[in-house]
């Protein structure tokens, strides 16, 4: 085996700009980031990417109906909409594909080219329904009779709206071929959590059909390298982006490096990922990714959002009140990732005030004051440890190791929860050694530094523990704790060694720190 730190590799699904984000496109995109962030500062090489993807019939239909080329279209909707989005929620992506770049389009021909070589592609006729909000032709169980003014026709269960019967000679992949072996996969955990592993193996063992891989009928897309008159049908240009990010078929020792990767997406796209992709990728001889996690849907008022019944709500309308972290920090931490959650204003607003301003904010205002009128600034040397001390230690390097445990699963909610036990461990300690009191003692100046040094340092872990997941303020308390300046950059401290004690040094100078959550005047 290689030496050196092993590689991570993790990307969110490329998102279709023609819908404006909203905060279930974010949710996916903080969760990864997260992954990517404590993977990077544990030393891991870390490679995150995100993107879109910019091909297809809905995309070329939007476009003409605002009366611009498809390309323009595109280049609109990601510079207004989708590259804020990134800076809005303090995302640290390594790359950003776009489907119509050069390098991608190049490198799909090559990988298209190299699965027809292998046999696994042939030409056939092809007649069914076709949903254009999903890209999809539908099978039998997504196909519903119309209602109202669609009454007698045939509607697409995810977005009742009528189908299009299409009628096509297309080129076809031999999906059913790889039934055996997908089901085979499935058993090594490479779908995650098991209720979406469950979903997919039933779907799998009810039998694939080959899959038609190219369109005649439009020209907005990738071009099949031996017939022109094709273009790639979107979704399998769309799912190559994985690959060609990192140099399929051009930048072989880029791809060696990055490859295979792990992949979040939304529940609703999970077949594509866990069928068509690791189908595609066993024809061409190439290693499948290292697992695909399918996490649930952001429910507001019970439903899921929907462009159609303008249910989105925008990131920034949380982040323009909240900040980022605050978003980060409760989507992370209010939904067991996996599972769908349901979003409230009152929920955000309640966790906000309370974990997040009475919590973490008020132990770290409270025990950096107390150095500052204590010691006049200087973090003291602690004494002999007392029981109530050792056990604060305890807290914190049993909650880092069960942290670092929980992102290996994917369980960022979980991490957070571990995490948070430090949080409330501190509180109550110095609400019961109550430093206010021992500062009246000059006999118990060592206990009152103690004390102060057990919070101060506590704080030092938890801001390296929580700083993947809220880089904004964990730096500011990073600075004002005089780490920065003695211990060197937060996010080069090394997370998985973050419960060890005693790495804050005393005599370390702390600074002013402003309120990390300030209160927050709303009407919800």
């Amino acid at each position: 085996m290689t030496s050196g730190p092993s590689s991570f590799y993790i990307t969110t699904p490329i998102y279709y700009p023609s819908d404006v984000p909203h905060i279930g496109h974010g949710y996916t995109t903080v969760a990864v980031d997260t992954l990517a962030r404590w993977h990077r500062q544990a030393g891991d090489d870390t490679w995150m990417l995100t993107g879109t993807d910019e091909h297809g019939q809905k995309m070329l239909r939007a476009a003409s109906a605002n009366g611009v080329t498809p390309q323009e279209w595109v280049d609109k909707l990601v510079s207004e909409s989708w590259f804020p989005l990134l800076k809005t929620l303090d995302v640290a992506n390594d790359d950003f594909i776009r489907t119509t770049q050069p390098r991608h389009e190049e490198r799909v021909k090559a990988f298209v080219q190299a699965i027809y070589d292998r046999g696994y592609i042939y030409a056939g006729e092809y007649e069914a329904l076709y949903c254009v909000g999903c890209e999809e032709f539908k099978p039998e169980s997504e196909i519903v009779d119309g209602t109202g003014p669609f009454e007698g026709l045939k509607v697409c269960a995810i977005h009742s709206k009528p189908l299009e019967l299409l009628q096509e000679k297309n080129y076809f992949f031999k999906l059913s071929e790889f039934q055996d072996r997908l089901l085979e996969l499935y058993q090594s955990g490479f779908v995650q959590p098991e209720s979406a592993r469950n979903e997919v193996v039933s779907f799998v063992r009810s039998g694939l059909k080959d899959l038609s891989i190219s369109r005649s009928a439009f020209d907005w897309g990738i071009p099949l390298p031996w017939d022109e008159s094709h273009v790639i049908y979107v979704w399998v240009d769309a799912l190559l982006n994985y690959a060609t990010a990192v140099g399929y078929g051009e930048d072989p020792e880029q791809f060696e490096r990055r490859w295979p990767a792990y992949h979040v997406v939304g529940k609703d796209i999970l077949r594509f990922h866990a069928v068509i992709w690791p189908a595609m990728l066993m024809a061409a001889g190439v290693d499948v990714p290292q697992g695909v996690f399918a996490h649930g849907w952001l429910l507001v008022g019970g439903e899921k959002m929907s462009k159609s019944k303008l249910t989105g709500i925008a990131p920034t309308e949380i982040t323009d009140v909240f900040g980022s972290d605050a978003y980060r920090f409760y989507f992370l931490s209010a939904i067991a990732f996996g599972q769908d959650g349901s979003f409230s204003w009152e929920d955000l607003s309640a966790r906000y005030q309370a974990e997040l301003a009475n919590g973490f904010g008020n132990l770290a205002s409270r025990t950096t004051a107390m150095i500052e009128r204590y010691f006049e600034g200087v973090v003291p040397p602690p004494a002999t440890y007392a029981e109530a001390d050792l056990r604060i230690q305890k807290t914190v390097s049993d909650a880092a190791a069960a942290a670092d445990a929980a992102i290996e699963r994917f369980r960022i909610d979980e991490a957070i929860s571990s995490i948070w036990t430090i949080v409330d461990a501190l509180n109550l300690y110095i609400t019961e050694n109550e430093p206010w009191a021992l500062a009246k003692d000059d006999a118990q100046r060592s206990r009152l530094g103690t004390v102060l040094y057990t919070a101060a340092e506590g704080l030092r872990a938890l801001a390296v523990l929580l700083s993947p997941v809220m880089p904004s303020s964990t730096e500011k308390l990073w600075i004002a704790l005089g780490a920065a300046e003695s211990i060197g950059r937060l996010h080069a401290q090394p997370i998985r060694e973050a419960g060890a004690w005693g790495v804050l040094k005393p005599g370390t100078s702390v600074n002013g720190l402003a309120p990390l959550f300030p209160r927050v005047e709303q009407s919800v």
